[in-house]
């Protein structure tokens, strides 16, 4: 038997069994990753899509994911994937150099690891990751955040940029929905806002009755001005109805346009709505003169107005995330 220390679970692993997210075992008394190298497929995606808004704008991004994940959540959208214990889905073998060379042959200015956890791989993300930094390739994740102390800062220190899916602002919610806590994803926004140098931006997911409330939008937004600061980018995403929790209606627009106004009120000075049409609220303004600096449709860029000094070409105020030269 053998304790995995990657998560907060802690998993004490039996010899030849698996831990909570299904792809690490225990081999001869050591914590094994069963999915080294292997994933469900190669993507390539606009990076407005995982979403990250400030992290190289309208560029392309190679995405692959595996199966698994160290969270239990009844809502998931990659239920199929993410819930998954079957290796078999896992179709594709990619070395780190093959990963390499895929994102150079399509000109992708970044990979990500997404669609399932992450952080239940390390092993291979970390070894693409350094890679990728010697080649000049940027790296994303796309992550509940759900990690040890420990191991916090030798998965995120390697990462270029992170959005961390916030689920809710209620321990309560984390342990019926998720089968996790809320403390331990706090603690990782607050390392790589305040003491790495990833990139970060944050979703929430906003579901109909469980944490959609006002009550609810406020204090997260508050709390993130508070701990993060007024310049970290957060989405609003609409919930449409998937695995465990079907009998629940899609989010509403309104209530997207809703919170996005309660997070503006709060001090937050980014932020978007995701899964829905909806411009203005998926535009990048300028929090100084208020002019659109990146108009967006979905993941379209309509329009660019952010200089060569990552500035607003209308009134010069710098624009916080990582950007290209001009578009």
């Amino acid at each position: 038997m053998a304790t995995c220390n990657l998560c907060p679970h802690y998993c004490s692993i039996k010899e030849g069994m698996l831990g909570f997210c299904g792809i690490r075992t225990c081999r001869n008394g050591n914590i094994v990753l069963l999915s080294y190298g292997k994933n469900t497929g190669l993507a390539i995606d606009p990076i407005e899509k995982k979403p990250l808004n400030h992290f190289y704008p309208g560029s392309q991004v190679l995405s692959f994911g595996s199966v698994g994940c160290n969270l239990a959540c009844r809502f998931c959208q990659n239920w199929t994937t993410a819930r998954s214990r079957e290796l078999l889905l896992l179709k594709t073998n990619s070395t780190p150099e093959e990963i390499v060379d895929q994102a150079k042959r399509f000109r992708c200015r970044s990979v990500a690891f997404t669609y399932n956890e992450p952080i239940i791989w390390l092993e291979y993300v970390l070894d693409v990751a350094r890679l990728c930094r010697r080649e000049g390739i940027k790296t994303v994740v796309v992550s509940n955040g759900f990690i040890t102390e420990e191991k916090r800062p030798i998965f995120f220190d390697q990462i270029d940029a992170a959005n961390i899916d916030l689920k809710s602002f209620s321990d309560e919610f984390y342990q019926k929905y998720c089968n996790s806590r809320l403390e331990p994803v706090l603690e990782t926004l607050c390392y790589l806002a305040n003491r790495s140098s990833t990139w970060l931006e944050v979703t929430t997911l906003l579901i109909p009755t469980l944490n959609d409330s006002a009550t609810e939008i406020e204090l997260l937004s508050k709390w993130l001005v508070h701990n993060l600061g007024t310049e970290i980018p957060i989405h609003f995403s609409a919930f449409h109805p998937a695995y465990q929790l079907t009998a629940l209606p899609a989010t509403p627009a309104q209530t997207l346009f809703r919170a996005r106004e309660i997070a503006l009120s709060a001090g937050l000075r980014f932020v978007y709505t995701g899964n829905i049409d909806d411009p203005a609220g998926q535009t990048t303004y300028c929090p100084q003169c208020h002019q659109a600096v990146i108009s967006r449709y979905r993941y379209r860029i309509d329009e660019y107005n952010i200089d060569t000094e990552s500035c607003c070409r209308f009134c010069g105020q710098t624009i916080p995330g990582q950007f290209e030269d001009e578009q």
